[in-house]
């Protein structure tokens, strides 16, 4: 069991250094892997050595999952997870061969993400420079503005440092999954929000941290770091007060970037490097909602629709 513990606990240090996973994603990983020991030692009565399990054991472990009648989602998560540690155990020589080599995880069918529109947009960009501190205000209308200019992902918002932004050249450099950077162009909305937090606001956030080394882009009221749990609960607060769709979270800003630039004919490829989509094919389901937009305003304006 101490060799078990051992590498699950490499493996989950080399997801959060290397894959650039949510807190949530690496949670649930730890809680599919824990799950992973508890069926190979119900199914065989012990927890086998790494390099003894085998692909029967790994049905059977997975029969007990279907029997839970878990959600396909969920299936393909633990898959994954499992199949990503064992390959990380080859990576370093520990095993030979994968015992899930020959699993496949379930098929999932394609949710069409959910976007807002043009004037949701604006009504919450309005609402986040008006939240009563004048600093606060400035910082939070500067990252939602961020947010709306470039589709980024909260993970990777928080991880700006100060040195990843250049006002003059008016780009961001952002450190996406799997360390993989990519050059993000800021509209102007968006240079004139975040050279007023830069110059109004963050000198003010600065003064109050412990220690005078921060180097990140956004700060929270003590002067430190502004974390995705942060940022959620200001969002939140936001679409409250802004009597907007409570759903909305920073991935459906993501979305509402990728389907405005799409609905304003921007090319797919373009789209694709914006976002820091490793596969064509995830861009290209936002080609597919703007279709569906359109069918709808058809519908909606034909009179023989």
């Amino acid at each position: 069991m101490k060799k078990w513990y051992y590498w699950l606990d490499r493996y989950m240090n080399y997801i959060k250094a290397e894959k650039n996973f949510s807190d949530h994603t690496e949670k649930a990983y730890a809680t599919d892997l824990n799950q992973l020991l508890e069926h190979l030692e119900e199914c065989n009565g012990k927890v086998p050595e790494l390099e003894q399990v085998t692909p029967e054991m790994i049905r059977l472990a997975l029969n007990q999952l279907y029997q839970g009648q878990l959600e396909r989602s969920t299936l393909a998560r633990k898959i994954a997870a499992w199949r990503g540690f064992f390959r990380y155990l080859i990576r370093e020589e520990v095993i030979e061969k994968s015992p899930l080599f020959r699993f496949k995880s379930p098929k999932l069918a394609k949710k069409m993400p959910k976007a807002i529109t043009i004037e949701e947009i604006e009504k919450l960009l309005e609402f986040s420079k008006d939240q009563g501190n004048p600093y606060l205000s400035s910082r939070n209308g500067a990252i939602f503005e961020l947010f709306y200019a470039s589709g980024i992902r909260i993970r990777e918002l928080c991880k700006i440092d100060l040195v990843h932004l250049d006002l003059n050249m008016k780009q961001l450099r952002v450190k996406g999954k799997g360390n993989k950077e990519r050059l993000v162009p800021l509209g102007e909305e968006a240079q004139k929000a975040l050279a007023a937090y830069m110059k109004e606001s963050r000198p003010i956030l600065a003064a109050k941290a412990k220690s005078s080394d921060c180097k990140a882009l956004f700060l929270n009221h003590r002067g430190e770091r502004l974390g995705a749990r942060g940022i959620q609960n200001i969002l939140h607060k936001i679409v409250k007060e802004a009597n907007l769709d409570s759903s909305i979270t920073p991935h459906v800003l993501r979305h509402t970037f990728a389907t405005h630039m799409v609905d304003g004919g921007a090319d797919i490829r373009l789209l694709q490097e914006l976002l820091g989509h490793s596969k064509l094919s995830t861009t290209q389901i936002y080609t597919h909602l703007s279709t569906e937009r359109l069918k709808k305003v058809y519908q909606k304006s034909h009179p023989r629709a």
